[in-house]
């Protein structure tokens, strides 16, 4: 029994951190949603607009930060290592809630993971938020790395692809966890946070080797739930590889 309690409490407090949303037993059931064979014009639409602005919010973000470091530095009577410590702040609220500067919906939830067939080598649902918290963790020491190579700018490559690359991420959540469209989040984790992570990778590296390093177990991870997402998508149906419209009944 104590054991059971201390894997509850673990796992709530993984969930906390990671902003997962977890589902009430005695939710009430949904209206059924059924789809259509029809390309989904606007949710393609809003996909990419979204993304678009979450970029933006983000950029728009690291330049604050740019003058907020600017501004800490300038007064003689704060310490010297304040300004890492808020910048290190700011890349761990990017890390495990960049949706936060997203306009979609970006829930974390395990509702779909836990409602399709899975193939029986799939991860249990509480590895994904440790996993996630693992990379965020690596993703703030090596983004601190890169930031203080680039003599403590925010608005250079390698960060603005990082910042893509979260948008990225959190658009394709919306995809699958949100709507449970199982086939346009294939093409959309390989093109998407998968690519995207091997270039901040390369681009991480380019500018600090040790960045890279602390990074590139992010890529694998990614290599998995990208093999993981196909095979759901082969288990359940195979639908075609692009968002359908939906009715509702």
């Amino acid at each position: 029994m104590t054991q059971s309690n201390d894997g509850g409490t673990v796992e709530q407090l993984v969930n906390t951190v990671m902003g997962v949303k977890t589902e009430s037993k005695n939710q009430p059931i949904d209206k059924q949603i059924v789809s259509t064979k029809e390309l989904d014009i606007k949710a393609l639409f809003m996909y990419k607009l979204g993304t678009i602005v979450q970029i933006g919010i983000i950029l728009l973000a690291f330049w604050g930060m740019e003058k907020l470091v600017i501004l800490v530095d300038s007064y003689s009577s704060f310490p010297n290592w304040l300004s890492t410590v808020l910048v290190g702040i700011f890349f761990t609220l990017l890390s495990i809630r960049s949706r936060i500067f997203s306009p979609l919906d970006n829930t974390r939830s395990r509702r779909t993971y836990d409602s399709i067939v899975r193939p029986k080598w799939a991860p249990p649902p509480l590895a994904f938020p440790i996993v996630w918290m693992t990379i965020a963790v690596l993703r703030v020491i090596s983004s601190l790395l890169v930031w203080q190579e680039m003599n403590q700018q925010f608005l250079v490559l390698p960060l603005i692809v990082f910042a893509v690359h979260l948008a990225l991420g959190d658009t394709w959540n919306t995809i699958f966890t949100v709507e449970n469209r199982l086939g346009a989040a294939v093409p959309v984790v390989i093109l998407g946070p998968w690519l995207s992570a091997l270039i901040v990778t390369i681009f991480y590296w380019q500018t600090n080797p040790t960045a890279g390093m602390i990074l590139a177990p992010s890529c694998v991870w990614l290599t998995v739930a990208a093999v993981l997402v196909f095979s759901i998508w082969q288990l359940n149906g195979k639908e075609p590889l692009y968002p359908l419209k939906r009715t509702v009944t």
